[in-house]
């Protein structure tokens, strides 16, 4: 299977954003904390729904889908032990604070992510280790046992990772006592998870200097709770629009989670409008899009997810331009392919930036340097999709080329993009998918 692009298309119209992938799924996961239905509007139909949809009715979730909306209810836990699951996730690990809980034992299996570097899950176990979990290696999956229950703790993160922010948060809303969580993650899909949990019943602080308290409780009950839009999904789309020299109205984008990529759009020349209902991204009539340095880091910072669909963005400007990436030590390989498009990037296993990096001197290819603006041509061969971002990147690079592009590995589009070829007729564009 391949998505058959022919370019360059002009992309013009509106898209309706989303819910968020990376709330949705923490949230289906949050749902097994308590044997109350819990109530989500707004979910995006995509495969990573289906993958956590799996893990949750294999550990006795009833899950009923209406339109937009997802029913959860998980009455008691049918197993502790999630194996054999179809296909393996790395968001498994979240599950492991609801299993201890309301089952004392949990086992889940070892598994990865994207082909975008390691994903070590280190600050999850020692996070929990440090509330009493008791947790070793077994082959190819992990054992946890709360003899005594979970107790509230002091973790003060290396880094301010997302996942282990939310397994901390998992563990601590039905923990005893008390728990302080240093240099969290602070991301909108965070703090929408925050929400929620308080909907159930939990108590949760957000300090200043990223700092979150949250006080055990004896019990969550079930809760009602509107999906924020995806802030990645709406980036993605003003790239499309932004590299074709086009205009997109992106419906329900908020201006509040997307300040730094906002402030991006405006330093290479492009334009975009606040309205009340979404966000219109567009190019000004004679605007030259220029070159730009660019770092990624956590939020508030720009996104590492926005990074992908970005940099193409850029190979469409003119002058030179710096990405430094220091979110993940291995997020470049989708520039081999858009190099074989005609793109002219380099990669360098340096600091190419400002900001203070945990990877400086360890040589990981996480700086590039881009050459614009370079026409971009169609190859003969398939242009491999890896990853959920190097993948809408890749769409949008066929829409900037001439001649017709063959794209695989889709899989990983239906991952994080619902209904995307829809959406794409929505907007003009001619795809299709073919054998």
């Amino acid at each position: 299977m391949f998505l058959k692009i022919t370019g360059p298309q002009r992309v013009e119209g509106e898209v309706v954003i989303s819910g968020a992938k990376n709330a949705a799924s923490k949230m289906m996961i949050a749902s097994l904390l308590t044997s109350e239905e819990v109530v989500l509007h707004n979910f995006p139909h995509i495969d990573e729904i289906d993958i956590v949809r799996e893990l949750v009715e294999r550990v006795g979730a009833h899950v009923e889908v209406r339109g937009s909306t997802l029913l959860l209810r998980t009455p008691t836990i049918a197993t502790e032990e999630v194996v054999g699951l179809s296909r393996a996730n790395r968001i498994s690990v979240l599950a492991l604070p609801a299993l201890l809980h309301r089952k004392g034992r949990a086992v889940l299996p070892i598994v990865g992510g994207d082909r975008i570097g390691p994903r070590p899950v280190n600050y999850h176990l020692d996070a929990l280790q440090a509330m009493g979990a008791e947790i070793e290696e077994a082959g190819k999956a992990f054992i946890a046992r709360a003899p005594f229950g979970l107790h509230g703790t002091h973790v003060k993160l290396p880094y301010p990772s997302v996942g282990a922010t939310e397994n901390i948060l998992l563990a601590a809303v039905l923990a005893r006592g008390r728990t302080v969580i240093e240099n969290a993650a602070v991301e909108p899909e965070i703090l929408d998870l925050v929400m929620m949990l308080q909907s159930m019943g939990a108590i949760i602080e957000q300090g200043t200097s990223r700092v979150i308290t949250i006080d055990g409780v004896p019990r969550l009950k079930g809760c009602t709770h509107s999906i924020l839009p995806d802030r990645m999904e709406a980036a993605s789309y003003a790239c499309m629009a932004l590299s074709t020299g086009g205009r997109i109205f992106c419906r329900h984008a908020r201006q509040e989670h997307m300040i730094t990529f906002l402030n991006s759009v405006r330093r290479i020349g492009a334009d975009y409008e606040v309205l009340e209902d979404g966000i219109v991204f567009f190019v000004p009539p004679g605007a030259t899009l220029r070159g730009i340095d660019l770092e990624t880091d956590t939020h508030p910072g720009f996104m590492t997810d926005w990074q992908q669909p970005f940099t193409l963005l850029l190979t469409q400007c003119d002058g030179t331009s710096v990405v430094h990436e220091t979110v993940y030590e291995d997020r470049f390989g989708y520039t081999r392919e858009l190099n074989r498009l005609g793109a002219q990037i380099t990669v360098f296993d340096k600091c190419l930036g400002e900001l203070p990096c945990r990877f400086r001197g360890r040589r990981h290819p996480h700086s590039v340097i881009v050459q614009g603006r370079t026409p971009l041509t169609a190859v003969p061969e398939s242009v491999d999709i890896f990853d959920i971002r190097a993948g809408i990147t890749l769409v949008i690079a066929a829409l900037c080329a001439e001649g017709t592009t063959r794209l695989t590995g889709l899989e990983h589009l239906d991952r994080g993009y619902e209904n995307l070829l829809g959406k794409l007729e929505g907007l003009g564009i001619r795809a299709t998918r073919e054998e």
